[in-house]
């Protein structure tokens, strides 16, 4: 770990953006150019005080986890985030295994889309990263690890909690949509690749998942209409669309709902409401 070559390169890199190229306010005067400390590590869900550290010399390694949340902060290129990789003492990330660096220019297409649920995903379906709406609506996904990132391995090891935002009657076409995606990066990733052992993993946890492996279905999810359960509002008909990248590594999903339509409504509260629940209601009164 070069410590001095990971200080310079973090703050050379934030002092060369600015708050509305990464979708941040501008705020109240700044004294320096560029983004502060405290807006890279709200970005890069980390604590000010250890970002803080990593720019001045003395934190300690970060994790392959933690430069991949800081290479989306920081709006880096595939070059720029191998190199933050190799100065942290860290091997570079294969670039074709699905892996979690997103694109810039795909995350300022994401920064634009304010009212309406949108977020990225990687070919074996992990969440990279999420707008707010699209935690106010599916909850915040940042924080599984290992195998549970990818949607695909909760959906067929925790179906209690995974499937509980879809109707009951959906269940089954989304568990042969989720296989035959699966299978769709299996084909171009490879057996020895994570794909591959995501593949292997599920194989021996769930039998159902087995039976529609065994089918052979693939299949690439560019649009879907769907309804999902939201635990306040209820059940929000939504049209989701796919905008994949040049390698089909990954994929912008964004979900919109139809003009003047009781969902539109809902996704409308949604954005005033966010992550919080509705307070419960006073004995003899109203809701707070």
């Amino acid at each position: 770990m070069d410590r001095t070559a990971l200080s310079d390169f973090l703050r050379r890199h934030r002092e060369a953006l600015r708050p509305e190229d990464v979708g941040l306010p501008e705020g109240a005067r700044r004294r320096a150019p560029g983004l502060r400390r405290e807006e890279v590590a709200l970005l890069a869900a980390m604590s000010t005080d250890y970002y803080t550290r990593l720019e001045q010399r003395r934190g300690p390694q970060p994790s392959e986890q933690m430069l991949s949340s800081l290479s989306r902060a920081l709006r880096l290129t595939d070059d720029e985030r191998d190199y933050l990789y190799r100065v942290a003492g860290h091997n570079t990330p294969d670039r074709f295994s699905g892996g979690g660096h997103v694109p810039p220019a795909l995350l300022r297409v994401l920064d634009r889309l304010e009212d309406t649920p949108a977020l990225v995903l990687s070919n074996l379906g992990e969440t990279l990263v999420q707008n707010r709406m699209a935690v106010a609506l599916l909850g915040d996904r940042s924080g599984y690890t290992g195998l549970a990132r990818s949607e695909y391995y909760r959906w067929f090891t925790e179906p209690e909690t995974a499937r509980a935002q879809y109707p009951e009657e959906d269940r089954a076409r989304q568990s042969r949509a989720q296989v035959a995606s699966l299978r769709d990066a299996y084909g171009a990733l490879g057996p020895r690749s994570r794909a591959g052992e995501l593949v292997r993993a599920l194989l021996a946890e769930s039998p159902e998942f087995a039976e529609l492996w065994d089918r052979h279905d693939v299949a690439r999810r560019f649009e879907d209409h769907k309804t999902l359960l939201h635990p306040e509002l209820g059940a929000i008909e939504l049209d989701c669309q796919a905008l994949f990248t040049e390698d089909q590594s990954q994929c912008l999903l964004v979900l919109t709902a139809a003009p003047r339509t009781e969902a539109a409504e809902k996704l409308a509260l949604l954005s005033v409401l966010g992550t919080q629940s509705f307070a419960p209601a006073a004995p003899g009164g109203e809701a707070r």
